[in-house]
């Protein structure tokens, strides 16, 4: 029988107040993470798309979670809520999580626990992200924001695939449009996770994404209606010039939406 394939994290040190003796209150230590995840399914077929695979910021962002939550006096339940964190993903079938202490003797004193399924309920790990489309020049929002930029409106070439031709010259307004913002530029689910995570602003360009999706049109408004409900984002809001009107938003569409 074929093992598992794996991912990992190793040596992964982070400072947190944790400990239930009074000594350890109040005084950070750090903390030493090694994680390893079996994943469901083996590693084959993926073309090198990021979103096909179990990303390693889930790993780091379970540990971010648990740490946040709460301060914990025990490590075992610090463990037991990160192993429960990265088996909420279906991509992962099994976890082994080991938490070390650095500070308290010279060596490392710690758990390690594996888990097969979640034995406590897990917290919904994906951080709220708002989508705007960028139809003009705006004020950036504060917190993780995908911005949807504007077709840049120049002339494309006549034939072959004009979705594919149109998508692309979107993916170009948004390098362009990075660009000029200073910002990053994000074309799969998993960098719009991590930037959602991170409080980030980043520009979406979309044709990796969308570019199997059947009946969706290459036109940045319906795209960003898109994303929005993909991404269950916490709000679209359309930053328009003056005069133009909002998009109709069709029916049965769940995420609030407003003007900038």
């Amino acid at each position: 029988m074929d093992q598992p394939d794996r991912i990992h994290l190793r040596d992964y040190i982070v400072s947190a107040e944790i400990g239930a003796f009074q000594t350890e209150r109040g005084h950070p230590q750090r903390l030493r993470f090694n994680i390893d995840v079996d994943l469901a399914t083996h590693v084959v077929g993926v073309n090198d798309e990021v979103d096909r695979i179990l990303s390693y910021d889930i790993l780091t962002g379970a540990v971010a979670a648990g740490l946040a939550d709460r301060r914990y006096d025990l490590l075992e339940t610090l463990a037991e809520k990160i192993a429960a964190q990265i088996l909420a993903h279906p991509r992962a079938a099994q976890v082994s999580v080991m938490v070390e202490k650095l500070d308290r003797i010279p060596g490392a004193l710690g758990v390690t626990l594996v888990r097969r399924q979640a034995r406590v309920e897990a917290d919904d790990i994906a951080a709220p992200i708002r989508v705007v489309f960028h139809g003009r020049d705006m004020v950036l929002p504060d917190g993780a924001v995908a911005l949807v930029p504007d077709a840049p409106r120049l002339p494309l070439p006549q034939g072959g695939n004009a979705r594919e031709i149109e998508l692309l010259a979107l993916d170009q307004a948004a390098w362009a449009l990075a660009g000029h913002l200073g910002l990053t530029v994000a074309d799969s689910r998993t960098e719009l996770d991590w930037a959602a995570s991170e409080g980030r602003v980043v520009v979406w360009a979309p044709a990796r994404m969308v570019r199997d999706v059947a009946g969706l049109a290459a036109e940045p408004q319906a795209l960003a209606l898109w994303l929005a409900e993909r991404l269950g984002a916490s709000r679209l809001d359309w930053a328009l010039p003056s005069g133009a009107a909002e998009p109709s938003v069709p029916a049965g569409f769940r995420v609030p939406t407003g003007r900038i």
